[in-house]
Formats: structure tokens, sequence, C-alpha cells
């Protein structure tokens, strides 16, 4: 099975493209530099999209702590 669909592929190579051009910008509005980066980046733009990806790695236990502190 997929780790990732069609829609979080087109989604990271748009990324790519953006942070070739030099127009990817983070969250704090500074230009891309890192190919790392631009695939988080490009992943949470498909996450937001609804796109099949999996969830993050501190995802899980952040959802664990929050509910534990009620």
């Amino acid at each position: 099975m997929a780790k990732y669909g069609k829609a979080a592929e087109k989604t990271v190579k748009s990324a790519m493209h953006r942070k070739k051009k030099g127009t990817l910008k983070s969250g704090s509005g500074r230009k891309v530099t890192s190919r790392k980066q631009a695939i988080a980046i490009g992943l949470s733009e498909a996450r937001k999209k609804g796109a099949k990806v999996p969830r993050r790695k501190g995802a899980a236990k952040r959802s664990l702590k929050t509910s534990k502190k009620k």
C-alpha cells in the first residue's frame, strides 16, 4: 500500500519547483533554501488540502499530552 497519495506527490513537486524558482517562503516569510524544508512544506500543504499523507511523528504524542491535561 502506498504511503503517500498522488495529490500529495503533486503538492510536494510544486513546492520543490517553487523552491528552485526562489518563491517558496517559510512560515516566518523567509526564503526556503533547504530541500528537506521544501518537502516538509509541501507535505504540510497536502495535509491541509486533505491528501493522503501520514501523520507527523510528534503529532500522536502531542494529542496524548493535551488529552491527559484535562
